[in-house]
């Protein structure tokens, strides 16, 4: 029996670390361990021997190193001062050494620098900034080939009708175009997650939709805060009333323009809109990125904004 304890913990030992190095929580580290499935990763990337890849999160290096053997460079950005002794470790004295480069810091906080395309197993904490920090990136990189929480990852691809579709897959399909590549089962990590994984890829549309997204994601924040009740019925409730008379005074303010006094109620003028329009019994879990457009068009041009 005690024979079997002592295997047992030692069993935990060598699942919480992975060359040497304690894996920490903290950082939500979950290494992957499946030759086939970082295959497959590499595979539907289509690297190009001219890439430079953003790594983020690169662990002990098991997609790094593959990813070296095909690419100009990789320039991994790691939070975890161990795991980047360890990647600098492994590459020194090798061929790959001066085809990697390594940014220590949290990626929601460094510059991210040139690249051409993203490839990365994302720490689940962290899924959402890190989508739309990528999306704001100025230069026009290919795509970005990322593995997600599987529920996450759904709703990245969620069509207007599905269950999970969402603010989130309205906000992430008017910048890109997404699409799910390859289901990931919790045993090809070292520790196994708790949940099911999927990678998807996101190409980000060229040109971007000449669009305010400020505007944008407040009228989705607004429609999507019930989204199974009728934009008639979200735009009646005296919060929104309320919300749309500040926004109002707030656009006046920023813009140098005088309250007009006989503007009347920002209420009505927006039911008027989605009745005119024909959306007024329509639900935000039904509508696609043009209806969205076409609101925020008219509402825009009657003067109500999301600001």
């Amino acid at each position: 029996m005690a024979d079997r304890r002592k295997r047992h913990q030692g069993s935990r030992v060598l699942e919480q670390q992975t060359y040497g190095v304690q894996l920490n929580k903290t950082f939500g580290q979950h290494f992957l361990a499946s030759n086939k499935i970082i295959t497959e990763i590499i595979n539907k990337s289509e690297l190009k021997s001219t890439d430079v890849v953003l790594e983020i999160g690169p662990g002990a290096g098991a997609l790094t190193f593959r990813m070296l053997e095909v690419v100009k460079k990789v320039i991994a950005v790691e939070i975890d001062p161990r795991h980047v002794a360890e990647l600098r470790k492994r590459v020194q004295g090798t061929p790959y050494a001066k085809k990697l480069e390594i940014i220590v810091g949290d990626v929601l906080r460094v510059d991210l620098p040139y690249f051409d395309i993203c490839v990365a197993n994302i720490p689940y904490q962290i899924s959402s900034p890190l989508v739309f920090k990528l999306l704001a990136v100025p230069n026009a990189y290919r795509s970005a080939v990322l593995m997600f929480q599987r529920e996450f990852a759904m709703r990245l691809v969620a069509a207007p009708g599905d269950p999970l579709y969402c603010r989130l897959s309205a906000n992430t399909q008017l910048l890109s175009t997404v699409e799910h590549l390859v289901k990931v089962p919790r045993s090809a990590f070292r520790p196994p997650p708790k949940v099911e994984s999927s990678v998807i890829r996101i190409t980000p549309r060229n040109p971007r939709p000449a669009i305010n997204f400020v505007e944008w994601d407040g009228l989705t924040r607004l429609c999507f805060s019930r989204k199974n009740k009728s934009l008639g019925s979200i735009f009646r409730q005296k919060s929104v009333a309320k919300l749309l008379e500040e926004n109002y005074r707030t656009w006046c303010a920023l813009n140098n323009e005088p309250v007009d006094p006989e503007a009347g109620s920002m209420k009505e003028r927006a039911l008027a809109i989605l009745t005119e329009s024909e959306y007024e019994k329509q639900r935000a879990r039904r509508l696609d990125i043009d209806d969205f457009i076409i609101l925020l068009t008219k509402f825009n041009e009657a003067g109500i904004h999301f600001c």
